[in-house]
């Protein structure tokens, strides 16, 4: 079976490479990684992931986020905005960039031009993160292309206010359900085997997944399971698209 390969070993993801001309800790030069500081804050502990950390949104960041978002919402650009509230497109554009912080007149204006209140333009600077609590064989039920072949699914979260959709399914298959591999969808996805065994097509090759197995794959081209070797079968299936 192909594997994929990481750019980077898992055994080093986390760990911060230090400056060309810092100093580098005694445990590192004897070849040992060193572990958290537990008294060290959150911002300095390693995430353990190669994903780039958070960063705070600024005030005027999440101001110039949401009057370009109502300008988008009422289809005028933002010239036209800029005649509207009498101010000028570069301004305009540093605003939505959150290059700037806008006087209270001139958030005035814009709002106004907008027809939306003024404290709707700090809506987006609540300092919320999604998150989503399924309780166990709680997820909803629903239909999907699969579904005509017997394809349970399970939704056990959902994503919002995000860039991106983020669609987590449990998928069960069982005795009464035909295989079905011509799916075909933006973005990636993830399939992680839980139960049973089944013959997983992707493009032109056929992977074998037991449990634990995973297969990770562009979603643009065919796939589906297309060969049930032993039902029931349950797999995790994570769907991630960028949003329209």
């Amino acid at each position: 079976m192909p594997l994929r390969t990481l750019d980077r070993p898992p055994e080093l993801a986390g760990v911060v490479e230090p400056e060309p001309n810092a100093a580098v800790p005694a445990a590192l030069k004897n070849g040992h990684t060193a572990s958290a500081d537990p008294r060290a804050g959150e911002d300095s502990a390693p995430s353990g992931a190669s994903a780039p950390r958070a960063s705070a949104v600024t005030v005027e960041q999440a101001i110039g986020a949401q009057i370009r978002e109502q300008r988008k919402k009422l289809d005028i650009t933002s010239a036209e905005l800029a005649a509207t509230a009498k101010i000028s497109p570069g301004m305009i554009s540093k605003i939505e960039n959150g290059q700037i912080s806008s006087s209270l007149s001139t958030l005035t204006a814009l709002a106004s031009a907008l027809n939306v209140p003024i404290a709707a333009l700090f809506a987006g600077y609540d300092d919320q993160r999604d998150c989503s609590f399924v309780k166990a064989g709680q997820g909803d039920l629903v239909d999907r292309r699969g579904t005509k072949s017997g394809h349970i699914y399970q939704l056990l979260g959902h994503s919002v206010g995000s860039d991106m959709v983020v669609e987590p399914f449990l998928i069960t298959l069982t005795e009464e359900s035909t295989a079905y591999s011509a799916f075909r969808h933006a973005g990636v996805e993830l399939i992680y085997m839980l139960s049973g065994s089944v013959g997983y097509r992707h493009a032109d090759k056929v992977y074998e997944l037991q449990p634990g197995d995973t297969l990770f794959f562009d979603a643009s081209a065919q796939h589906g399971p297309e060969e049930l070797i032993s039902v029931p079968m349950t797999y995790l299936s994570i769907i991630v698209y960028p949003k329209e």
